[in-house]
């Protein structure tokens, strides 16, 4: 008996280990999926589904613009911890440019 029950704990475990982990992507997820992600709470998460509302994420970029609290520090966590944009991985770097670069436009 302990050499069948063996083999199938260790399956299930690594099932749940696998889908713990599973991307949760910012352009298809729910409240409660996004939440899912550590770090991403309630607030959070209704700030995500309001930018989206505006038309999916085009980029990481592009989420950490439209979405306030999310910077590149966050980027990279929410990223580790499951969250993909538009399918992608956070490629690191800073995703703050946009912001800069609205901000000089405005200034002239």
């Amino acid at each position: 008996m302990k050499r069948f029950l063996r083999p199938v704990a260790a399956l299930l475990f690594a099932a749940f280990a696998f889908n713990a982990h599973a991307a949760v992507d910012a352009n298809q997820a729910s409240q409660a999926e996004l939440e899912t992600v550590k770090g991403i709470g309630p607030g959070l998460s209704a700030k995500i589904l309001e930018a989206r509302k505006a038309g999916a994420f085009k980029s990481w970029a592009d989420m950490v613009d439209r979405v306030p609290g999310i910077g590149s520090g966050n980027a990279a966590r929410f990223s580790q911890a499951g969250l993909t944009v538009a399918g992608a991985a956070w490629a690191g770097g800073d995703a703050q440019p946009a912001k800069a670069e609205k901000a000089a436009k405005a200034a002239k």
